[in-house]
């Protein structure tokens, strides 16, 4: 365990860290006391709540009418007869939602089908805004009723809370964006620079190191350096992410490094679920229990799934009264037998991905593994732990779980990560650059076969465009405070064109080690953003090409992608200073 420094501030603050997960949601926070050591603490009692087994959580799930009104939200939706009133009154539930928020990748296209739809006439920023309002109700009452004076707290605090936002190692900007855009909507925060510097986003993947770190991470992992690669196996994600600490030293000089791509993998205990049920569908086909099934997955999802220890013994899903019989399908007395091995095959493919990703993150990894700690609501089956340990011990990978409440490792994570901070090194997981035209050279073969994409600049120059220039190549070791800067130029006729200017990022996620051209891999290049920057201060230089006349303008761009949030700026020379603008990033949520 890392001992903690007191809090330097000057005055009284408060931190709240929401973990919106896909089946279930915590709250985790802390109060910041000059020089007093802070402690996490998390919320453990919300509206229903005595109805939910398990540490400090609540379904994430929402019922809206058909107004659109949330009516019952986390615990609540989950009370008694709750299902029968939303059946009456047509209400409309909301769950899985956060997958929604997915990037639109390839990899991530395959699951459409397995999630829910939204509720008609909700985005899913509407959706996660409803949720985020339902949490600080939540966080209010409860510090409310758990500190002393906490009323007066509250209100002194109220407009000035920190707020964590954890997400899954697969999420990008565009999905930040849009938790943002969320947590205006659902009145955390005002939409102007001040309200947004108040909301800091971390991966879940980091959120667990973190947790993982207070919490007893393998001694070799903190004493000698040795790699460690962390898996949060939750209820829609698999992220997987490795680290190794960078100092010795006392516990206050407590330094990690990323080092290895993070991955994120859509193979959490949901689809487990979804296996069982088209087994059950096809299994079930000609039984008279067939429009049970959604009844039946349900019992199994809260009983014989995280209860699952042995191929090699039945297993039973209890659904029914005594009265509910049909042999042929193995149900006697409400119960559905299954052989084991059947139940394991649900769990393989989620036992496969974590075995691969950890087998993926040690090839590439920039030090030795040795230790592979294992968090999340996921993590708690007993199967999934033990087969990940066995497949893996070959290997010489240690496998182990924190002692701890394994299912609030994010929001208490996400909590250590504003207070603690301990990485400030991040590994890029894909090439990170930008189309641009380049000087034509005759004798470059390449250049020669692209020929029709060739152009006469302003300046009279031969160029050729669809260029990719790499600002970042995937798989770099990059430090927090590391600039990746870029000189580019305009050409154009008039002054009045350099108002503005808008300039994309673009990434690259194929198997080309130095991609060149947007010809070649096509579908493997994604915009990540537009960067909007303001030209009218920078000063310009006019130039002549013959009797034309035309004006040209020289800055840089300055990327830091060594932030758990992407930043961008522009530098450009003023009387031979250099000087800097924040520039404006804009993402697609489509």
């Amino acid at each position: 365990m890392s001992t903690r420094s007191p809090y330097r501030g000057s005055r009284r603050r408060l931190v709240l860290a929401f973990d919106i997960g896909t089946t279930y949601s915590g709250i985790s926070y802390a109060v910041l006391d000059p020089g007093q050591v802070p402690e996490i603490k998390p919320v453990t009692r919300f509206p229903a709540h005595e109805l939910i087994s398990g540490a400090s959580k609540i379904p994430t799930v929402i019922y809206y009418d058909r107004t659109g009104q949330a009516r019952a939200v986390g615990a609540e939706a989950s009370k008694e007869g709750i299902f029968e009133i939303a059946e009456d009154q047509g209400w409309a539930k909301a769950e899985w939602f956060k997958l929604h928020l997915r990037p639109k990748s390839q990899a991530t296209q395959q699951i459409t089908s397995e999630i829910p739809p939204l509720p008609i006439g909700k985005t899913v920023i509407s959706v996660v805004a409803d949720f985020l309002k339902y949490m600080l109700h939540c966080a209010e009452s409860y510090v409310k009723d758990t500190h002393a004076n906490g009323p007066e707290f509250w209100r002194s605090m109220e407009g000035e809370i920190d707020y964590v936002l954890s997400h899954p190692n697969g999420w990008e900007g565009a999905q930040q964006d849009q938790m943002r855009k969320a947590a205006i909507m659902a009145g955390l925060i005002p939409d102007n620079p001040a309200g947004h510097a108040r909301i800091s986003f971390v991966t879940e993947g980091e959120a667990s190191l973190h947790f993982s770190i207070q919490n007893g991470l393998p001694t070799g992992a903190m004493t000698r350096g040795d790699g460690v690669v962390m898996v949060d196996a939750g209820g829609g994600t698999v992220d997987i992410s490795a680290y190794g600490r960078t100092q010795a030293g006392s516990d206050r000089d407590t330094v990690f490094e990323e080092i290895a791509p993070p991955q994120c993998h859509f193979h959490g205990s949901i689809f487990v679920t979804i296996h069982a049920g088209v087994f059950l569908r096809s299994f079930l086909r000609e039984s008279s229990f067939q429009e049970d099934i959604e009844h039946v997955l349900a019992c199994f999802d809260k009983t014989t799934k995280p209860r699952f220890r042995s191929k090699d013994e039945p297993q039973y899903i209890k659904f029914g009264s005594t009265r509910d019989n049909d042999p042929a399908c193995n149900i006697r007395f409400g119960q559905l037998k299954l052989d084991g091995s059947d139940v394991a095959n649900f769990f393989e493919p989620s036992v496969r991905c974590i075995v691969n990703g950890v087998l993926e993150q040690r090839r590439q990894a920039h030090r030795p593994i040795s230790h592979v700690v294992l968090v999340g609501g996921f993590a708690a089956s007993d199967w999934l732990f033990t087969k990940v340990q066995e497949a893996l011990r070959p290997y010489s990978l240690h496998v182990v779980r924190p002692e701890n409440h394994v299912n609030k490792a994010v929001s208490d994570g996400a909590i250590s990560f504003y207070l603690d901070h301990f990485v400030n090194t991040r590994v890029s997981k894909m090439t990170y650059g930008n189309f641009c035209h380049i000087p034509f050279v005759e004798n470059d073969p390449e250049h020669r076969t692209r020929f029709q994409n060739a152009f006469l600049s302003f300046g009279g120059q031969r160029r050729i465009k669809d260029s990719f220039d790499i600002i970042l190549a995937k798989n770099s070791q990059v430090s927090e405070t590391k600039e990746f800067r870029r000189p580019y130029f305009r050409e154009l006729e008039r002054k009045s064109d350099f108002k503005k200017a808008m300039f994309e990022v673009w990434a690259y996620r194929g198997l080309i080690p130095q991609p060149r051209w947007r010809d070649l891999d096509t579908q493997n290049y994604t915009q990540i953003c537009t960067i909007e920057i303001d030209l009218s201060k920078l000063a310009l230089q006019q130039k002549k090409n013959g009797p034309k006349v035309f004006y040209r303008l020289d800055y840089e761009i300055v990327l830091l992608f060594g932030l758990t949030e992407f930043k961008a700026q522009i530098a450009y020379k003023d009387n031979g200073v250099e000087k800097r603008s924040e520039a404006k990033i804009i993402y697609d949520d489509s």
